[in-house]
């Protein structure tokens, strides 16, 4: 359910060169949580623009903006009547619900199937969805809670995640080294076909909403990026099958991990912030 509210505020625009994936969004938006005069904030990740909707204060949310380094720099304000949706977000909560536990869910399928078949692609991709999963977790944490707690939780999961990184890189260099048997490419390709599925049906409910709020956008370039590496890893696993080598498997391995990283460096710079 949804209701609309008129009001007269002022309407800000803003050019961030440097915000071109959630990350930077997310990062604003916990720079900017202190401010009770934000009605609104409207992010624009391709044309990186945000607009932000508020009552006065314009120079103060200029610096905060200022303050994280993005480039940014004040198009104009102008002051507007406006109706602003006030949404219900019970339906966007109970969905984001639904992705964060496919997510984890396929965390411990694919880490399980990963060491078993002695796959570091699974291993990797298992780590990527734990990485969306706290991404999420995290979002659902935030709500109502103190600019501090947020800060506090994003910089554990930006922890967690850089260990768990470091550790599948030094896996995969003692493997190119000792060169190990290939992995079980059927394992490979079963199982990151599943999680394609899975990653499918996210992004079908994610896009089924219709949703023009950012937060459910971002999770829709979570996912996305998610159907890309499943389909690296399945891509790997025919490699590992007609070359009979286990560098495939190590090569996208790597290669996911990295993507982890930085995903771990993006959170621990929004908790800093």
């Amino acid at each position: 359910m949804a209701f609309k509210t008129s009001e007269q505020m002022d309407k800000s625009t803003f050019e961030i060169t440097k915000m071109d994936c959630p990350s930077e969004e997310t990062l604003i938006r916990m720079k900017l949580d202190s401010f009770s005069n934000i009605k609104n904030l409207d992010f624009d990740l391709e044309k990186r623009r945000l607009t932000v909707y508020h009552d006065g204060l314009t120079n103060e949310i200029e610096k905060s903006i200022d303050d994280l380094k993005l480039n940014s720099k004040r198009i104009g304000t102008e002051k507007i009547t406006t109706d602003l949706n006030l949404d219900n977000k019970k339906g966007e909560r109970q969905l984001l619900w639904t992705v964060l536990l496919i997510n984890f869910g396929f965390f411990a399928v694919e880490s399980i199937t990963g060491l078993i078949s002695k796959s570091m692609g699974l291993v990797a991709d298992s780590l990527d969805m734990l990485a969306d999963a706290l991404v999420y977790g995290l979002s659902l944490y935030a709500v109502g809670r103190t600019g501090q707690a947020k800060k506090n939780v994003a910089r554990l999961s930006g922890y967690f995640q850089m260990i768990l990184a470091i550790v599948g890189f030094i896996e995969v260099i003692r493997r190119f080294v000792s060169a190990d048997n290939p992995p079980d490419y059927t394992t490979m390709i079963i199982v990151s076909i599943l999680a394609l599925i899975g990653n499918g049906i996210c992004l079908y409910l994610l896009q089924r909403t219709k949703s023009n709020e950012a937060h459910m956008k971002a999770s829709m370039i979570f996912t996305s990026n998610d159907v890309i590496i499943n389909m690296g890893v399945i891509l790997a696993g025919g490699l590992v099958y007609f070359f009979n080598s286990n560098k495939p498997d190590l090569i996208i391995g790597t290669i996911v991990f990295v993507i982890v990283t930085r995903g771990a460096l993006r959170i621990l710079k929004l908790s800093r912030a």
